[in-house]
């Protein structure tokens, strides 16, 4: 009994290991920070139609990717740099892309439960930047944010994209990770079939004056 006890926690271990995360750096993430009221430069409107925010998870035996939408939001600029902005997601249109018919509504259905992001209880996401420090290069900068989920607030910094700074739009993207578990999300998987502990976010927002 006690050797079958060790293979099964040991069995277990090797599940686990095998839920690589997706690919994507991991955001830095820390205890959320004060905000202030009011952000130099000029607001930009999201457009929210035009703008994607894609997930994507991975587990034992594959993964499962989607969308979800941006509510509102907007981006400021100021002498030709983003100084700040903020966003709200609809969490109740969280969707997978990858499944169709029955699988994609039941997943769908397990993704807005409280397993995952409680969307009856908590409809929406929101992030909120703190800080902008320049990249890299000349269009690679660093961005800090509150992020919310199912009501946790946790800062976090990710590098980003500036593809197009004008009068009239703004583009910016980002690519990066974060730890689903410093917010809540803590479903596991199936034992024989674990979820990787990150999940994956590609962002492209279009901001227009």
């Amino acid at each position: 009994m006690k050797k079958l006890v060790l293979f099964s926690a040991a069995a277990a271990m090797v599940l686990a290991s095998c839920a690589g995360n997706p690919e994507g750096k991991k955001a830095e993430t820390k205890d959320s920070v004060a905000t202030v009221d009011k952000v130099a430069g000029a607001a930009y409107a999201v457009d929210t139609e035009a703008s994607q925010i894609m997930w994507k998870g991975t587990k034992v035996s594959g993964f499962h990717e989607g969308t979800v939408k941006v509510k509102s939001g907007e981006l400021n600029v100021d002498n030709g740099a983003i100084t700040g902005g903020n966003f709200v997601l609809d969490m109740n249109t969280i969707s997978a892309t990858d499944l169709e018919g029955e699988y994609k509504d039941k997943l769908d259905g397990h993704l807005k439960a409280d397993d995952f992001f409680g969307a009856a209880t908590h409809p929406e996401a929101s992030f909120a930047i703190t800080e902008v420090k320049a990249g890299a290069t000349a269009n690679d900068v660093v961005i800090s944010g509150n992020l919310v989920i199912k009501g946790t607030s946790k800062n976090i910094t990710f590098d980003a994209k500036v593809e197009e700074i004008t009068d009239t739009t703004v583009k910016t993207s980002a690519d990066f990770n974060i730890l689903r578990e410093d917010w809540g999300v803590n479903y596991e998987g199936k034992k024989d079939d674990l979820i990787s502990k990150e999940i994956n976010f590609r962002v492209n927002i279009i901001a227009k004056k």
